[in-house]
């Protein structure tokens, strides 16, 4: 990853926006950001963690979550806080623009009001710049964490390697250190797998500990169902207890024997219940039977009482029924007098309105004078049958003549349009022949300019091909002087180089010389003045390392010679393709021939339309030829039929005129005599029916009269008095039958000998049986519910110890799988005896990065301290504490290890440089080999003397071997006459400011 631009505006102790050119600043490799204490150094790299991570490192997340504590209090109210960062990563060039949450002015009024956060990801391509990948938090973090493959808190130990941070870290107990560890390598999965051990150990010995509880909870029942007249010993072993499972079983085995003993004993005592229970109930049944013989025998003397105060009103009802029955001969000549009564008044309201309806003429003539009157006027109706016909035919006759009217119109219309259309026919058939002529023309001439077309693309494209070839001619060779030029810079640097290495080669020489040596040159012993290195004095790495350019110069050269003879073939052949004109030209041709070939296409398709028309025409022709001559001959035929229609319609319509007598028309005149006939006969029908019914009633009256007579009443009325109604009549008779039912009742149950002789004996002692009954019951009972209870007890128990054995058989697995996990998680968490070091097992993981660490470590930390100092890892435990983390210092001097707690503060300070690097490259490594062209190291320097300030800033200026950039962030003055390439931060009243110097020079 490398870092481009950052801009940052309203951010920390910047107020306006400032910009810083990492372009400019990484030219030189190594640049220091500097100025006075309180000034924004540390908040360049927040800004730039968190343009990457929307959040910053350390406890300044903690207020700057939602913007607050990252927004400049020096800023103007309505600038908002913004970062953006221009990087290059994985190949891609990306920028993200963040904008935390704020509370903005709001537009109208006073006060503010909130603002979301806003987050921008965009990416630059080639050919078409920028382009706007994401604006969602969440997406644009996940695509640069993907692309660096580091979180945040490994970002910021190996991108911006944080003041005191590691020497902390090199002080820190094994605890301490294992959390920076894990966080940064990332091993919670290996302490998952101790927590998913120690959960299957958890939920193995849950299973166990279940099944103990069953084992016991089956125990417990036992002894419930046993009871307590079992009186066995009950097992004492608790769960976990590898004796519990036994002693159950056993306690289980007792228990059923015993109460197989008690449910035979309850047995017999059931079978003697159930003997004195029969004879009690015996005893109870016959005390009973004379009990209810007795009440019987007193209840029927009481009734008996009773039908004898009863006899006098029986006897009165008895009386009644029996003239109702003698009315009842008389009750036929009753209803057949008030049916006939009924039916006159019927047939006389008939009467009175059938009359009502006739016209007043007829209203009083009796019923033989209306059925003469009716007689005569259906005879009338009978004459005006034929008019009626032909009243129906004048109708007829109209139509028709009506119709002949309008298929005269019609044919009329149709002779006019056909000769029209035949008129114009000659005109259209020629058009028609045209078209056709006119398409077949055109489908010829696109067959002529198709074959024209494609040699004019071929061409055009071949002309449009010369064009580009030529191009790219011009810039190959452009790309070849350029090839050519740096070339030759490259071969006259290395001539330099070699000139000035011959000059100072006696320099190089002298460096060999040892006191007392004989020169390889001159062969003396005495070196008096050896030549020095002179300040343009060039090594042969030097030498080598130009010659190595200028041979890559030089073969870059010949590619692009040979690209631009390649370009120059293919642009002769084109242009012999295309021959000499402008592509204008060509494509004109090319568009004028297909616009011609387009326009011949659209006329040549209309050939096949135009002759079906054609066809068409012909055909219409014949039928409208066919139309007008029949449209003749239909006219002729209805001449002849309209004369013979008006002779008959004359002659109908004086027969018709003659038959109406003044009527709107035949028709009514007969509808009117079908009413008047109808009236005539329905009131004729009444009379006779009046005159029938008056007869009839007179009748009724003479037998009801002799009917009353037979039946011993004085007159009809008295007759109709004694007539009861049926459900009255019922209701009597029904308490006659009672009456009569009750005192055979009565007499049956004295005359009874069972009864008698019930009566004749003493008392019955129902309640004393049924006492020693209901005694004998319980006793029977309970005989028979403890025999159940002892059944149910040996079910129970049978039952409760087939499950404890089942359970005792599914424990032993369960055992020892239980063992076997406890001990794996035992192991892995470094509490097993086998565990000699109680490591656990991201401690041991951690170890072993750990010791890539000191080992990528110590390779810078010899440099820093003139090969004095190598750090080590360390399994050792100290006190009570595990061990697998902890980190030693070999002094070369010495040959011992030393604590690195008694390293001095200049010495601590570069021992956490070399290992926060070596920590950065395992980091790197172990995030995916993701480069890192830019580091950042902060603060630490002023505590070096001025050799070991060399040494530093030899391992660190090593860093730029591979293309790398590092920022030194540091006060110390020194520092400013060594790092040419700065970024200086200025503290103002207003806000920090930023001053950028390249090479010496101020960059605004």
């Amino acid at each position: 990853m490398r870092l481009h631009r950052l801009r940052v505006t309203a951010f920390g102790p910047f107020a306006g926006t400032q910009t810083v050119d990492f372009d400019s600043l990484s030219e030189a490799g190594l640049f220091l950001l500097h100025g006075p204490t309180g000034a924004g150094k540390t908040s360049v790299l927040d800004a730039v963690c968190y343009a990457l991570y929307g959040s910053v490192p350390g406890a300044r997340q903690s207020s700057g979550g939602r913007g607050e504590g990252l927004r400049s209090d020096h800023a103007a109210p309505a600038v908002r806080t913004e970062v953006q960062l221009e990087m290059s990563v994985a190949g891609r060039r990306l920028e993200v623009t963040r904008q935390p949450a704020w509370e903005r002015p709001k537009k109208r009024g006073t006060g503010t009001t909130p603002d979301k956060a806003q987050t921008w990801l965009r990416e630059h391509r080639p050919g078409t710049g920028w382009t706007d990948l994401s604006r969602s938090h969440q997406e644009a973090g996940e695509e640069i964490g993907a692309l660096l493959g580091m979180s945040k808190d490994q970002f910021c130990q190996v991108v911006l390697l944080p003041q005191g941070e590691f020497a902390r870290f090199l002080r820190a107990d094994t605890a301490e250190r294992g959390t920076l560890l894990g966080r940064l390598f990332d091993t919670r999965r290996f302490a998952d797998v101790e927590a998913r051990l120690v959960e299957l150990g958890q939920r193995a010995g849950a299973g166990v500990k279940e099944g103990d509880t069953r084992v016991l909870t089956l125990l417990h029942r036992l002894q419930e169902a046993a009871g307590a007249s079992a009186e066995l010993p009950v097992p004492q072993a608790q769960a976990g207890d590898p004796g519990l499972a036994a002693q159950a079983l056993a306690y289980a085995a007792v228990a059923r024997g015993t109460a197989r003993e008690h449910r035979d004993l309850a047995g017999l005592r059931e079978e003697q219940a159930g003997h004195n229970l029969a004879a009690a109930r015996q005893d109870l049944d016959e005390q009973r039977e004379r009990e209810r013989l007795q009440a019987r025998h007193a209840e029927a003397l009481a009734r008996a009482e009773a039908l004898a105060a009863q006899a006098g009103e029986h006897q009165e009802t008895v009386d009644r029924v029996e003239r109702s029955r003698r009315a009842e001969s008389v009750a036929p000549a009753l209803d057949l007098r008030e049916s006939e009564a009924v039916a006159h008044e019927e047939v006389l309201q008939a009467e009175r309105r059938a009359r009502a309806a006739l016209p007043a003429t007829h209203a009083g003539a009796g019923a033989a004078a209306l059925a003469d009157a009716a007689r005569r006027a259906h005879e009338e109706r009978g004459t005006l049958t034929a008019a009626r016909r032909a009243e129906r035919r004048l109708y007829t006759i109209a139509e028709e003549l009506r119709r002949l009217e309008r298929e005269e119109q019609a044919d009329e219309e149709t002779r006019a349009e056909a000769e029209a259309w035949l008129d114009a026919w000659p005109e259209r058939q020629s058009e028609l022949r045209a078209r056709v002529t006119r398409a077949q023309e055109a489908a010829t001439r696109v067959e002529q300019l198709t074959a024209r077309i494609d040699p004019a693309r071929t061409r055009l494209d071949a002309a449009r091909r010369r064009d580009r070839l030529t191009a790219e001619h011009a810039r190959a060779a452009d790309r070849a002087a350029s090839a050519r030029a740096e070339r030759d810079d490259a071969r006259q640097h290395w001539l330099d180089l070699r000139e000035a290495r011959l000059q100072g080669i006696a320099a190089e020489l002298a460096e060999g010389l040892t006191l007392r040596q004989p020169c390889p040159v001159c062969g003396s012993p005495e070196h008096p003045a050896p030549r020095e290195r002179g300040t343009r004095h060039v090594d042969p790495a030097a030498e080598e390392e130009a010659h190595e350019v200028y041979q890559r110069a030089d073969a870059r050269l010949a590619e692009a010679d040979r690209q631009r003879a390649a370009l120059v073939a293919s642009r002769e052949a084109a242009a012999e393709a295309a021959g000499e004109g402008p592509v204008e030209g060509f494509a004109a041709t090319v568009t004028a021939l297909e616009q011609e070939r387009a326009a011949a296409h659209r006329t040549a398709s209309g050939l096949h339309a135009a002759q079906e028309e054609q066809a068409r025409s012909e055909r219409e022709h014949e039928r409208r030829g066919a139309a007008q001559q029949s449209a003749r001959t239909r006219a002729a035929t209805r001449a002849a039929a309209r004369e013979a229609l008006e002779r008959e319609a004359a002659g109908l319509r004086t027969e018709v005129e003659q038959a109406r007598e003044g009527a709107e028309s035949v028709e009514a005149r007969a509808a009117h005599l079908d009413t008047l006939t109808a009236l005539l006969g329905e009131a004729a029908e009444r009379a006779r029916e009046a005159e029938e019914g008056a007869r009839r009633l007179k009748d009724a009256d003479a037998r009801l009269a002799d009917a009353a007579f037979r039946a011993g009443f004085t007159t009809p009325r008295e007759a109709a008095r004694a007539l009861l109604p049926e459900d009255r009549l019922r209701e009597l008779n029904r308490r006659i039958d009672q009456w009569r039912q009750r005192d055979t009742e009565v007499r049956a149950v004295l005359a009874d000998p069972e009864v008698a002789a019930a009566a004749g004996r003493p008392a019955a002692r129902t309640a004393q049986a049924l006492a020693r009954a209901a005694q004998a019951e319980e006793h029977a009972r309970a005989a028979a519910s403890a025999r159940d209870g002892a059944q149910r007890r040996c079910a129970a128990l049978d039952g409760l110890s087939a499950r404890l054995a089942s359970e005792v058989r599914a424990l032993g697995p369960l055992r020892a799988e239980y063992e076997r996990i406890a001990a794996l998680a035992a192991l892995a968490t470094g509490r097993s005896a086998d565990n000699e070091r109680k490591m656990r097992l991201e401690s041991y993981v951690l170890a072993a990065r750990l010791e890539q660490v000191a080992a990528a470590a110590s390779a810078r930390l010899g440099r820093m301290s003139a090969g004095r100092y190598t750090l080590v890892h360390s399994d050792d435990r100290g006190g009570r504490r595990r061990s697998g983390l902890g980190l030693h210092v070999v002094d070369a001097w010495t040959g011992r290890e030393r604590d690195t707690a008694s390293l001095s503060g200049g010495e601590t300070f570069f021992v956490s440089l070399s290992l926060a690097l070596g920590l950065a490259d395992v980091v790197t490594d172990e995030a995916g080999g993701v480069r890192l062209d830019t580091l950042f190291v902060d603060e630490g320097f002023g505590s070096l003397d001025e050799q070991t300030l060399d040494e530093v800033m030899d391992v660190l200026d090593s860093l730029r071997e591979r293309d790398r950039c590092v920022g030194v962030v540091s006060h110390v003055g020194d520092l400013r006459r060594r790092v040419h390439a700065q970024l200086e931060i200025v503290k103002g009243r207003s806000g920090s400011s930023v001053r950028q110097y390249a090479n010496g020079a101020d960059t605004p």
